[in-house]
């Protein structure tokens, strides 16, 4: 199966970058690549893509903007967003992430890494790297020591599931970790996201640097 993914950068170096690397997959497809937050938004509810790879900042629409009209909270039928970022510069992909956001890559983190993103984003899955998304939860969170899900709360092996995937672990790192079987990790995280009320692992991993589970 082709995934078909919309870029939407304002510089068009950038643009023509990722579509040369995505175009050149036998399994990706790029159907639009747009230089502003208002043309994704309007050409992805148009095409609806696989997945939405999106600048954070943009004329028009931002991509935290963008994010919330395609897959935030109350969206039906939501895309799958992953964003683009400097990480030094742009704290708006904290809140992007909050707002529906399935990963986010630096743009000088290389053709591998951007791949990974959107075969993760189109499979349903984040890419939650150890050397970025840690870092910026890190930099961004405000341990709230807020109260763990009251009426139904996490096992102690749910916690240890949380912890893992908030260090950046991939579901078969975290089986290896845990000495379970990947299908019991997949089956945790969905329990841990029904508690929690989120819709992914990066959500899980925002929770955990809020909550202060992970410190």
């Amino acid at each position: 199966m082709t995934i078909r993914v919309l870029i939407a950068d304002d510089q068009q170096l950038v643009r023509t970058g990722f579509q040369m690397i995505l175009d050149a997959q036998s399994d990706m497809e790029v159907v639009a690549a747009v230089a502003d937050g208002a043309e994704a938004v309007s050409e992805a509810r148009r095409l609806r893509p696989d997945v939405c790879l999106l600048d954070i900042r943009m004329p028009k629409l931002d991509g935290l903007e963008v994010t919330r009209a395609l897959a935030g909270p109350g969206v039906e039928n939501p895309l799958r967003v992953v964003i683009v970022t400097t990480f030094d510069l742009d704290e708006y992909v904290y809140g992007a992430l909050r707002s529906g956001a399935t990963g986010f890559l630096l743009k000088d983190s290389g053709p591998t890494l951007l791949i990974e993103a959107v075969r993760a984003a189109a499979a349903g899955d984040a890419l939650v790297s150890p050397s970025v998304t840690v870092r910026l939860l890190q930099h961004l969170a405000k341990p709230r020591r807020a109260a763990l899900p009251a009426g139904d709360p996490l096992t102690d092996r749910e916690l240890d599931v949380v912890r893992l995937v908030a260090r950046g672990r991939t579901n078969q790192e975290v089986a290896g970790e845990l000495f379970v079987s990947l299908s019991t990790v997949k089956t945790h995280l969905g329990s841990i996201q029904a508690k929690l009320g989120v819709r992914n692992r990066v959500e899980i991993a925002a929770w955990a640097w809020e909550s202060g589970v992970v410190s």
